[in-house]
C-alpha cells in the first residue's frame, strides 16, 4: 500500500501511518526499532531496497531522509515536506516513510524525524554516502543508539579511517568493518583448531579497500605481531597469511566467492566467503545495538602500523654480499701475485674466492 502526501506535517504522516496499518489489517505495530536513512535521490533506491530486505529479519520503521535544499534562491526559500508512505509488501516486514525536505527545512531534519520515531524502541541512523565528520554530533546522529557509516564510499576510503578514529563515539560502526566478519571468524576458528605461535602475518587486497586495513589492524592488535600489507587487484580481500612456527596458515579467496583454508598437517578445505550484499551487512549490524569495542580498538590503531612489502629482501642482500665477496677475492688474488711471499697469499686468495663462489 502506497500513500503520497504533499506539503504535509509530521502529525499528518503519523495519522496516515495509522490509517494504512488499519487498512492492511494490522492494528498493532510490530516493529522493533527505527532505522533512519540519510541519503539523496541518487542513492535512495538502493538504500531503501537494502533496508526492506533487512527488515524481514528486523521488522522496523524505516525513515528515509532526502534533503532537497534547492539550487535557486526561490527554491531555497520554499519550505515544504513531501512524504511517501509504504506499508505491506512494498515495505518488507515493516513500514517505510520517504521524507523529502525542501528549502530551509532540510537544515532541521531532526524536528521532522523526532515525532515519527517509534516510542520506547532503539534508533539506528545509517548514512549510505556522505557521512558527517562527527556522526554522534550530527543532529540526526544524536537521536540514535547506533550510527552506521561506510568508508568505502568516501573519496579517500583509507584516509576516512583516520577521521572515523578521531570522531569515534561508542555506538559508531562502519560497513567496512562488517565486511570482514567472515574473515575474522574463519581465522579465529583456524587458530582454535591448531594453536600455534604466530610470528607475523600478511593481508592481501585492493589498494583502496578500507576493509583490508581494518583486518590487518585487527590482526596486529589481537596477535601482537607485525602485519604486512600487500596490494593486489582484488576483488576486495584476496588472502591472509599467518606465519607460525609449524608453517603458514593461509586463507585464500581469489575470486570473491569461495575461499581455501590451508593449515599445516591438514588437507585444504573450501570455505564460504562470498562478498555479501548491503542488505546482509545492515541486517548483521542491527543484530546488536551495544557498542562494538573490538571495532573501536581496530579503527583507533594508526594505519602506519601495517608494513609495506620489503623490496630489499634476503635475496637482494645475499646477491650484494656475494658480489662484494667476489670483488674482495679478486683484489686479494691480485695483491698476492705481486707480493714477495706470493705463494702463501695466493693460496689464501684462492680459498677466499672459492668461499665467495660457494
Amino acid at each position: 500500500m502506497k500513500t503520497d502526501l504533499t506539503d504535509t506535517t509530521s502529525s499528518k504522516i503519523n495519522a496516515a501511518l495509522m490509517e494504512a496499518r488499519r487498512a492492511s489489517g494490522s492494528t498493532a505495530a510490530g516493529m522493533v526499532l527505527t532505522l533512519v536513512i540519510v541519503t539523496d535521490e541518487g542513492s535512495a533506491y538502493d538504500a531503501l531496497r537494502a533496508a526492506n530486505d533487512a527488515s524481514r529479519e528486523h521488522p522496523s520503521r524505516t525513515l528515509a531522509v532526502i534533503k532537497r535544499a534547492g539550487r535557486s534562491p526561490r527554491a531555497r526559500a520554499e519550505t515544504r515536506l513531501d512524504a511517501e508512505i509504504l506499508v505491506g509488501s512494498d515495505a518488507g516486514s515493516g513500514e517505510t516513510v520517504v521524507l523529502r525536505m525542501h528549502g530551509e527545512l532540510a537544515a532541521h531534519a531532526q524536528s521532522v524525524v523526532l515525532p515519527l520515531l517509534l516510542p520506547d524502541a532503539p534508533v539506528v541512523v545509517w548514512w549510505p554516502e556522505n557521512a558527517p565528520l562527527h556522526p554522534a554530533q550530527d543532529p540526526l546522529g544524536a537521536l540514535a543508539q547506533r550510527r552506521i557509516t561506510d568508508a568505502v564510499t568516501a573519496e579517500s576510503p583509507v584516509g576516512q579511517l583516520a577521521q572515523r578514529a578521531q570522531s569515534y563515539t561508542p555506538g559508531d560502526t562502519d560497513l567496512a568493518w562488517t565486511r570482514i566478519t567472515g574473515w575474522r571468524s574463519m581465522l579465529a576458528a583456524a587458530l582454535d583448531q591448531r594453536p600455534s605461535a604466530i610470528t607475523s602475518a600478511a593481508v592481501e587486497g585492493e589498494s583502496y579497500n578500507p576493509s583490508v586495513e581494518l583486518l590487518g589492524l585487527w590482526l596486529h592488535n589481537r596477535l601482537h605481531v607485525p602485519v604486512e600489507r600487500v596490494v593486489t587487484n582484488g576483488p576486495g580481500i584476496t588472502a591472509v597469511h599467518l606465519r607460525t612456527t609449524d608453517g603458514d596458515i593461509t586463507l585464500d579467496r581469489p575470486d570473491g566467492l569461495l575461499g581455501t583454508l590451508c593449515m599445516p598437517g591438514s588437507p585444504d578445505r573450501q570455505v564460504a566467503l562470498k562478498r555479501r550484499e548491503t542488505s546482509e551487512l545492515i541486517a548483521e549490524e542491527l543484530r546488536r545495538l551495544d557498542p562494538d569495542d573490538i571495532y573501536a580498538t581496530a579503527v583507533r590503531t594508526p594505519v602506519e602500523r601495517l608494513k609495506e612489502p620489503d623490496t630489499t629482501g634476503p635475496a637482494a642482500t645475499a646477491g650484494a654480499t656475494v658480489e662484494e665477496a667476489v670483488e674482495e677475492a679478486v683484489a686479494e688474488e691480485t695483491a698476492a701475485a705481486t707480493a714477495p711471499d706470493g705463494g702463501a697469499r695466493k693460496g689464501a686468495a684462492k680459498r677466499a674466492a672459492k668461499k665467495a663462489g660457494a
